[in-house]
């Protein structure tokens, strides 16, 4: 599916080139591009999920703030009505209450996914992974970072770059999406690898922005 008119350059390029590792990985089911939020941000994510094409995702990561609830609800109005799929991070009680479509675990995290995968068979279920030993049963996909050098807690990891990554996702046994410094300038880079997706915060939230 590529973009209407209406987009800008970034998003086209970031969707086409996600769109392209998806087909490529043979995970069709999955959502090719992956919008992680940020409480400092993407303090709108609502906006930028309303704009993302049908059949992505949003990590929606509240980090325990007071209006979780009130933000939640607006995102999920929001994926609703554009047909991306919602995954919240860590808590299972919040994700229940918003009707998301699944979960998406710290790496810490990673080994509950097999006993949630048995209470909530039909979630999506994602990881954060940084190369290392993890364990990852039960769960849909893992979401290696850092690719390039990133923003957020990222920042403080040395970049794996596109080798790194290549190697470590034909490893994992599983599909494995790319985030990290990930933008639609340098995307095209992993084309030879076996990623499954893109996923972002400041490019995805740049790319798709509202008009002004």
């Amino acid at each position: 599916m590529t973009l209407p008119d209406g987009y800008s350059d970034e998003a086209h390029a970031l969707w086409n080139a996600a769109t392209a590792l998806n087909r490529q990985a043979g995970a069709v089911s999955l959502p090719p591009l992956l919008f992680f939020t940020d409480p400092e941000r993407t303090p709108r994510p609502w906006e930028t999920a309303a704009r993302l094409p049908a059949g992505a995702g949003v990590v929606y990561r509240a980090f325990g703030r007071a209006d979780a609830v009130e933000t939640g609800r607006r995102l999920r109005e929001a994926t609703r009505q554009a047909e991306v799929r919602l995954l919240v991070g860590l808590d299972t009680a919040l994700a229940e209450a918003l009707q998301a479509d699944g979960l998406h675990l710290p790496e810490r995290a990673a080994a509950q996914a097999k006993a949630i995968r048995a209470a909530r068979p039909g979630w999506l279920l994602t990881a954060a992974w940084h190369g290392g030993p993890i364990a990852a049963d039960g769960l849909d996909a893992l979401v290696l970072s850092p690719i390039f050098t990133g923003g957020g807690a990222s920042a403080i990891r040395p970049a794996l770059g596109v080798e790194g990554f290549r190697s470590r996702a034909e490893a994992a046994g599983r599909p494995v999406y790319a985030l990290g410094g990930v933008t639609a300038g340098n995307s095209s880079q992993l084309a030879a690898t076996t990623a499954c997706g893109l996923a972002a915060v400041s490019a995805i939230q740049a790319a798709f922005q509202p008009p002004a």
